[in-house]
Formats: C-alpha cells, structure tokens, sequence
C-alpha cells in the first residue's frame, strides 16, 4: 500500500488527513526504520507493508468506534505504537496513554512524540495490572492489538474504562477465543456488544474487532497479578 493508496483507503474509513498529518506519518515510518535496526520493534520494514499492516490496520478501529466523540484512549502492550500513537496522529484530539513493559519500546515511543510534537500523549513504562491500580474507570476507549489471549486482555483491561465506555480487541482470527467468553465477562460486568469481521485491503488478511461494553463497576481484586491472570484465566 503506497502512500496515496493509503490516502484513498482511510479516506473510505471516513477519515480525513491534512499534510501535517501526512509528513508525521511519514517521519513516524523513518523513525521506525531507523531504530528498528538497533532493536527489535517490528519484521515489517518495508514502506508499503508499514502504511498497510500498521498504519492503516491501526485505523481500522473506526469500524468499532467514532472517535470524534471519545475524550481518551488508552493503548494496552503499544509496541512501536500500534494502534495507539496512529489514533493519536489522525485525531489530535484524544488524549492518549500508551503502555508497554519494555523500557526499550517507551524510550523510542517517547523520540516519536518528541519529534512529532504530538500534545496531550503519554508513553508509561509499566505492567497493565500495576497501571489499573490507581486508573480505573478512566479511559473512554482501551484497546489492544494482538497482545493476548481475550480471556486475559479482559482482565488487564477492563477495569481501565469507564462505565458504559469500551474495551476494543483487536485480532486476526478470534473464534476460538469467544468459546467461554461470556463467563470471563459476567465476572467481570461486560459484555460484547459487537464483532466486526473484515479483511485487510490489497493482501486481504482478515481481522476482528471485538467491542465490549463496561456495564458496571468491576470487583477491585481485578486484574490479579499477571502469574495469576496466566495460570487461571476467568
């Protein structure tokens, strides 16, 4: 996917992009590669492949969501900054947390943000389960890309939103993990709302948008520690 084909296809998504946001795109690519060299960050470095699996994989959360209306998101194991840092870029107005467990992801995270002069953005160097404990109820939108099984981003996860606000997972193939789901989210007082099914332009990759709605407050013993979370999911 070539840059002005990635124009056309967001632009489908119902997204507009002005040339600031167009050269922070491409500064983001260059900084990526750049670094990618001295660490690991990503297997796909090639410009089109960026702007396709990454940039505009990133955006395909519109499906699930109209962020014009959401205030802040937060982005669960970001990585390089998948989706979270892209969210941010195309709507500047979100106040976005982006939090990954490697200290290395977050320094890098932080030289984007510094070079963009992207506002309002945070890249924290922490554990999901040690972040929920002084931030619940607090995110319009948290979401996560292919971090995790379901059964464990609903525990790390949820307690972040707000009530009658929305976790929004991210997959590939996901039919295996929704068999017992409903347990996990009764406990958790959520349920899905939506599923959205689509592929990938060009390469037709397929991926899946599971949108759960925070329908109550959740018991503070959640998220357990993270050993907890593994050895006995909800």
């Amino acid at each position: 996917m070539c840059e002005n084909e990635f124009i056309d296809y967001i632009i489908k998504l119902g997204i507009n992009i002005d040339d600031n946001q167009k050269s922070q795109l491409n500064k983001y690519y260059e900084l990526l590669v750049e670094k990618n060299k001295v660490m690991n960050l990503t297997n796909i470095t090639e410009k089109e492949s960026v702007y396709l699996k990454h940039f505009y994989d990133s955006l395909t959360l519109v499906k699930a969501c109209d962020f014009n209306e959401v205030e802040n998101l937060c982005d669960i194991g970001t990585g390089a900054g998948f989706p979270g840092l892209v969210i941010k870029i195309m709507f500047p107005h979100i106040k976005v947390v982006l939090i990954d467990s490697l200290k290395k992801r977050i320094n890098f995270l932080n030289e984007v943000i510094a070079e963009l002069e992207l506002k309002d953005v945070e890249a924290i160097h922490i554990r999901t389960e040690e972040y929920a404990k002084t931030n619940r109820n607090k995110f319009d939108i948290v979401t996560s890309r292919a971090v995790a099984k379901l059964s464990i981003l609903t525990e790390l996860c949820l307690p972040l939103v707000k009530i009658d606000k929305y976790f929004i997972s991210m997959k590939s193939n996901v039919e295996e993990e929704l068999q017992g789901i409903e347990n996990n989210l009764n406990l958790l007082n959520s349920k899905i709302e939506q599923i959205t099914t689509f592929f990938l332009p060009i390469e037709k990759s397929k991926r899946t948008l599971i949108k759960i709605r925070k329908i109550d407050y959740i018991n503070k013993k959640y998220p357990r520690h993270f050993k907890e979370i593994i050895k006995k999911p909800l």
